[in-house]
């Protein structure tokens, strides 16, 4: 075999090292991207973070400082100078003006308004550093949003303290405390709890494990005498017959405990027939019990959760401007960044000096990065405004007006990928006189109608919300009659599609919505 040279010519992408990093900065979410500034501050000398003072409550805006300034001009300006009385007077009216500048603001609320699909939940959207809302120049104070109530094991630990518990039963009453999940419950059975605290204390005796559990079983009691109450059950059952005992004896109380015993999956239905033919009693003494079960809480931790995680902070402010609508980036969630001009400097001024290449890549990171950080608020600002531009109706009238739009549509018009629009709307947020909602809330297939156009699929979500809003409870609207009634407003919609909207909208079917 005769070797030989070959001479081809062939074409590849290459993703330089800058590009790489501009994609990964693209799909980062807001809590994420403070992350990776946070790293890269660290990590490289020639950036650095470009932190304005927040004012003191001693500072004074400029418009007071050049009113004080003023006013000083025109006292010293006078015959005579003013006596120390009088300017002890000066000072307090000065500080009473100054508290003034410094009052309470108000807090926008962010809320979500989408019910349905995989936007039920106001997802916890990450806050960073300054991370408040931008609105109206106004000042979101983080430390009242996390002035929540303390957690539900701190909650019971202060009811233990006025316990009279030997060291023991104390101890037995903490691990319990410790096992309860966020809801309020014990996910562990009082069996599993002792199998691992006698293999932590090494107990083997059967006598000392006895007594193990029996003290479990005391601490359980004690915990389940605790407020609030619910507290330490197993199973929903038993979280709500507890409730219902501490309430006064009568014969819708005893039918709910038995409900909640034997029958609650029966009451979830909303099977009264079946309902009343098991228990033997009548349709009001049912619907009394009934009565007492949905006053209990099925969660007894929830007043005791963090709000927090409800808070949301939009990438992207919309706001109505005369005929139309401005599209702002929220000022709270850009970092800025800048190069330190020093070591820029110092660096410029020892070219051929040992190490000079590596302290000028570092430079040149620093720098890619900040362009790549602005470059993302770009696309991000480019893809909202073209949003917007496409779904003015749903700005102004709701869901029920959203357009059909899918993300060929807005990479064709910005010349992007499909895949840098899809990157762009995961994870980022939109505050819009509707409400705030992720980007890709704003995109949705579309259904044909009678009229030989499309109708988006929120809109038709909207619409069966607004059919279920207006049902008559004795008579909730099945699946069938919602396609039905969407076809006579000239939406053609099987009710198999129906029936996923109805679930993307957290909507039980018809049978568990009927009034009892």
């Amino acid at each position: 075999m005769k070797p030989s040279l070959q001479v081809r010519l062939s074409q590849h992408l290459a993703l330089t090292p800058q590009l790489q990093q501009s994609i990964r900065l693209l799909q980062l979410s807001t809590l994420e991207l403070n992350q990776e500034v946070g790293q890269m501050l660290e990590l490289n000398p020639f950036l650095e973070a470009e932190e304005e003072p927040a004012p003191g409550p001693y500072d004074t805006p400029p418009e007071r400082q050049a009113a004080d300034r003023a006013a000083e001009r025109s006292t010293e300006s006078g015959p005579e100078r003013e006596g120390a009385g009088d300017g002890a007077e000066a000072l307090d009216a000065a500080a009473e003006m100054r508290a003034e500048d410094f009052g309470t603001t108000g807090r926008e609320d962010w809320e979500n308004g989408t019910e349905g699909d995989d936007f039920d939940g106001i997802r916890e959207t990450p806050a960073g550093p300054g991370t408040g809302s931008a609105l109206d120049g106004e000042e979101f104070d983080a430390q009242d949003r996390s002035a929540a109530p303390g957690s539900l094991q701190d909650h019971l630990r202060a009811q233990v303290v006025g316990m009279r518990l030997s060291a023991e039963d104390h101890a037995a009453l903490e691990v319990l405390i410790e096992s309860l999940d966020g809801d309020g419950y014990l996910a562990d059975t009082l069996e599993d709890i002792a199998e691992r605290l006698a293999a932590m204390l090494a107990i083997d005796h059967a006598d000392a494990r006895t007594e193990l559990d029996e003290r479990l079983q005391c601490a359980l009691r004690w915990l389940q005498s605790l407020d609030p109450c619910g507290v330490g059950a197993h199973s929903l059952g038993e979280c709500l017959a507890l409730q219902i005992k501490a309430t006064p004896r009568s014969p819708a109380r005893q039918l709910a405990l038995r409900i909640c015993e034997q029958h609650l999956e029966l009451l979830a239905r909303r099977d009264m027939k079946r309902l009343t033919a098991l228990t033997g009693a009548d349709e009001a003494l049912v619907r009394q019990a009934q009565a007492l079960i949905v006053a209990c809480e099925p969660k007894p931790a929830r007043p005791f959760a963090p709000a927090e995680a409800n808070v949301i902070v939009p990438d992207v402010i919309v706001r109505k401007s005369g005929r139309g609508f401005a599209v702002l980036l929220n000022p709270d969630v850009m970092p800025k960044l800048r190069i330190n001009d020093l070591y820029a400097q110092a660096v410029r001024g020892q070219r051929g000096a040992a190490g000079h290449a590596g302290l000028s890549s570092r430079l040149q990171e620093a720098r890619w990065f900040v362009k790549n950080i602005q470059q993302r608020f770009d696309t991000i600002l480019r893809v909202s405004k073209a949003i917007v531009e496409r779904q003015k109706g749903f700005l102004t009238h709701g869901a029920i007006a959203m357009k059909p739009l899918v993300l060929r549509e807005i990479a064709d018009e910005l010349d992007l990928h499909e895949s840098t629009i899809s990157r762009v709307t995961t994870a980022k947020y939109m505050a819009t006189p509707q409400g705030t909602f992720e980007l890709k809330y704003f995109f949705g297939s579309s259904l044909h109608t009678d009229a030989g156009g499309n109708a988006s699929s929120t809109a038709v979500r909207a619409l069966i919300q607004q059919f279920v809003s207006a049902e008559d409870a004795k008579k909730p609207l099945s699946d069938s009659q919602i396609s039905e009634m969407l076809e006579e407003q000239g939406i053609q919609v099987a009710r198999r599609t129906v029936a996923k909207y109805r679930e993307s909208l957290k909507i039980a079917p018809a049978s568990q919505r009927k009034a009892i």
